[in-house]
Order: structure tokens, then sequence, then C-alpha cells
């Protein structure tokens, strides 16, 4: 019996090739394998030994050959196969454990090019496809985790559901390999990542219990060569995430990222309802959670600096309740004063996240049998145009721009009104767009009169700009584009309102 080991990652290895050896199977391995057990005291057969043939082209011909492939391949079911092998002199392997070179690695640290190159397996994958393909009479072993169910399964006569089972792994593997390759290749040649086929390789962090609702399954992947964001946070307190608890809270890092320091950002069920700047953290959470303090009760809140004590003895006030905290770093203190409270205090998810990237990325929207991917929302920072006769004071420019940094993270569609260091009224996920202005209006009550309005869209109809009119809004900005611009900014202008146009339009669906 014969077992070949070549990994890169050595966890374990020395101590399964020890209980191989006892179980007599004989220890076939290359290069720094080989040299890890032989200081292991394991007597080890070099893979040229096997092949008659010696390692070249600085390791990249080593595994590449017929009494290798065929070891793995040979059905030893099958008669034909076993004459074929016996007059070739081919012996079969029956254990194969491989991992491959760290291409992963290599390309998300600092590297040049060439190394990348060197850095991509091709013995590794072909040898593991090979054993997979011929699983009833292999097991192939690509995760060290996997250890010690090969090793009961050897002791108990052998598992036709585990090898199945290690096949279909070792396929993910390789599968996830090629994606990282790909992907990396093609961002080097310059193509867009659009292409024809397009392979996304994701790694599990986190299974859920249950998905948006209790009857539903799920888990949380990373995409490795994705850019920095939420999913690369440190939880610092808390119990584990859930699948509603990412969602929200991965709107509130992005929302906050957006705004201008110091800044706090609240969400709940996938929309904003709070955001503010002020001179202080604590400031700013006051005033974000006291625009809705309904919908702030446990909710995410997010904050685009540190969280210190002084903002964790606001959060920790009687009337407060939070699932989850972000911010990009925690002071000892205020993380203590969770650690030492009760009640939710002791549950609440506390994260420090990464800064965002402002390269480029994209979007995943699953659909059933599919997936819909496009560039992620960035306003290109075009130039705004005033398309009504009266222009807007300072103070309502700089409320227009904060609002509009809310617009993209607010669903379409979206209505949001607020100053120029606070949001008050949000309208999403309407239908019609006069409701949605409705609702934010209605929630930003009487202080509506000291707000500007913005909209992710054009409005098809001066309605409402009509209903703005009524509340005391005196400063719209919108996206312009409907073949009715030229009544709604007559409306404007009869009303009093200063509008702007962006030309950049922010649906989120």
């Amino acid at each position: 019996m014969r077992a070949l080991l070549s990994v890169t990652d050595k966890t374990g290895i020395l101590d399964f090739a020890s209980q191989l050896a006892s179980l007599g199977y004989c220890l076939i391995s290359t290069g720094g394998t080989a040299k890890a057990l032989r200081e292991g005291s394991l007597s080890v057969l070099d893979v040229s030994q096997v092949t008659d043939f010696p390692e070249m082209m600085d390791g990249r011909l080593k595994t590449l050959h017929p009494k290798v492939h065929g070891g793995l391949l040979g059905d030893v079911r099958r008669p034909e196969h076993r004459a074929a092998m016996d007059a070739a002199g081919i012996a079969p392997i029956e254990i194969l454990v491989v991992n491959l070179y760290a291409f992963e690695e290599t390309v998300t640290g600092e590297h040049k090019f060439s190394e990348a190159i060197e850095s991509i397996d091709i013995g590794g994958p072909a040898m593991i496809r090979a054993a997979a393909k011929n699983h009833p009479n292999v097991y192939v072993v690509t995760d060290p985790g996997d250890y010690d169910r090969v090793l009961e399964a050897l002791r108990q006569g052998g598992s036709d559901t585990l090898k199945v089972q290690l096949a279909a792994k070792a396929y993910r593997h390789t599968a996830f390999y090629d994606s990282m390759i790909a992907r990396y290749l093609t961002d080097v040649a310059g193509e867009e990542m659009y292409t024809d086929t397009l392979t996304l390789g994701y790694r599990r962090v986190q299974p859920f219990r249950r998905g948006e609702n209790p009857h539903q399954t799920g888990a949380l992947y990373l995409d490795p060569l994705g850019q920095p964001g939420l999913l690369r946070a440190d939880q610092v307190w808390g119990i584990p995430l859930g699948y509603n608890n990412w969602n929200d809270a991965d709107g509130a890092w992005e929302l906050v990222n957006d705004l201008p320091d110091v800044a706090c950002a609240i969400t709940k069920h996938g929309n904003p309802c709070g955001a503010a700047i002020a001179a202080t953290f604590a400031e700013a959470f006051r005033l974000a959670r006291d625009a809705d303090p309904i919908s702030a009760f446990g909710g995410v809140v997010a904050f685009n600096g540190t969280l210190d004590l002084e903002t964790a003895q606001v959060l920790t006030e009687k009337g407060n309740k939070l699932d989850v905290i972000i911010a990009k770093a925690v002071t000892t203190d205020a993380l203590d004063l969770f650690r030492t409270g009760k009640g939710w205090r002791q549950e609440v998810r506390i994260l420090t996240a990464p800064t965002l990237s402002s390269e480029k990325t994209f979007m995943v929207k699953g659909l059933r049998g599919g997936a819909l991917i496009q560039d992620i929302d960035e306003d290109p920072g075009d130039e705004w145009q005033t398309v009504t006769t009266l222009a807007p004071t300072p103070e309502q420019m700089a409320a227009m721009r904060l609002m509009w940094k809310v617009i993209p993270h607010v669903k379409s569609n979206a209505i949001v009104v607020g100053t120029d260091s606070r949001l008050l009224g949000v309208g999403a996920g309407q239908m019609n767009r006069v409701q949605s202005v409705r609702l934010a209006l209605d929630q930003a009550g009487d202080l509506a009169s000291q707000c500007a309005l913005a909209s992710d869209a054009f409005f098809p109809f001066p309605d409402s700009v009509e209903a703005a009119a009524a509340a005391g809004i005196r400063a719209i900005v919108q996206p312009g584009g409907s073949v009715k611009d030229a009544d709604v900014i007559a409306r404007a202008n009869e009303l009093g309102i200063a509008m702007c146009f962006t030309g950049v339009r922010h649906f989120r669906h």
C-alpha cells in the first residue's frame, strides 16, 4: 500500500504520516515534505525513485509522470486497468495527501508578477483531480483537518462515503484555487471582470444556524481577493453575528465611511435610520439616535473613528439597546464598560473594522439559478447644476451634500431629509416616489422646515416637490433626467425652492 504526500501546509503532516506508516503504508514524497518527514525519523521514498526521472525546471516537473498519475488513475477494480498497470510497472497509490502552493498568500501580499507565476501549482492540482476522479480507489486528502477522519476510516476497514466526500472537497479545493489565478491574471491583463465566464472563489468564515428567517440556513463567505471591508473586521466582544446582523452592519459601515469625520450611522433592516456628524462621537450618536429612537433601538451603530469611554457611556445609557457596534478602534476603558455590564451589554457584538478602500469593486446579488453582478455604486463626483432661479444658500448646499452622501445607502425609491449635520427623515423602498417623500417628511416633523431633501432618482411629476414645499423644504437635490424636468423646475421656482441636479442616479434595490 502506498501513500503520496506533498504539502505546502505541513500542519499535522508528521503525525499523520507516522500513523500511515504504522498501518503499513509506504510513504512517497517530494522536496520539502520529504525533508520534514525524514527529520521526523520516517522512511520516505522520493518521487524520483518511483518515476526513475529527476525533478527539473526548478521543481515545475516532478510528479507529472505516468507512474504517478497511472497509480492515481488506475481503477484496480477493472482487470484491464490492472493488466495495463502491471505491463507498465505502475503500482497503485491508495492515498494522496496534497495541498497547493500558496498562490493566494503570494498575491494578497507584496509581490512581483514573476513570484505570482511561480506560485501557480501545476502538479498538485493535476494529482488531486486524478485521485478525486478515481475516488473509489483513492483517499484524496487536501485539508489537514481531515487527517483524523481518514485514519479512523482506515482503521475501520475503509469508508466509501468518506471517499466521495473527500473527492467533492478536492474539486472544490482546485476550483477555488483556479478561480484565484483566473481573477488575478484577468486583472493583470487589464480585462473587465465581466467576461463570458466568471469564476469567483469564496471561503466560508462562519456558518449560520439560521438565515434571514428561522427556517432558512446560510453561511458567511469571504472573498480573499476582495477589497478591505467589514468582513475583515475583528470582533472584540459579544456573541457571534447572524445573517441579519452582518447585513445591517455592512450597511452601517459602508455609510459611515462615506461621511465626513466625526460621524455616526445607525441602520435597521438594511436602511439608515440615523446619521450625524458632530464635534465628538458621543454627540454624533445622540443626534443620529434622536432622529428616530424607535428604529435605533436594537439597531447597528457605526463610527468612523475610535470608540472611546465617553461615547460608550452614552451608548449604554438607559433606554438604548444595540445589536452591533462598529468602529475603527475601541479603547480599553470603553470595552471594559461592556465587559462589566449586564443585560444587552453582555451580548452586543463589537467590531473593529478597516477603513474602506477607494478602489473599484463589485457586488453580487443572487437570483434563483444565477446572479446579477455589477460595479459597486460609488458616486463619480460630477459637477452639480443649479437648475432653479433661486440658488441654494451655503447652509442649504452643505445639507444637500450630506444628504447626497446618505441617499445611496437607502433602498429605492429613496428620499432623505436633513440638515448639514444630521439625517432627520427617511422614506425607503416605496413603490412610488411621492409616498417616500411623505414618509421622510412625516418622520422629520416640524424640523422639516430646517432641512434639505435628496432623492435617489428624478421626480417624474411635480407632486413630490409640492409635498416637500408644504412641509417647509426649501432646497432639493436630485439627479434630473425626467421628461417632466421642465415642469418640476417650474413648480420649484413657483414655490421658492432651490434645486440642484447631480446627473447621477443612486438606485438601490
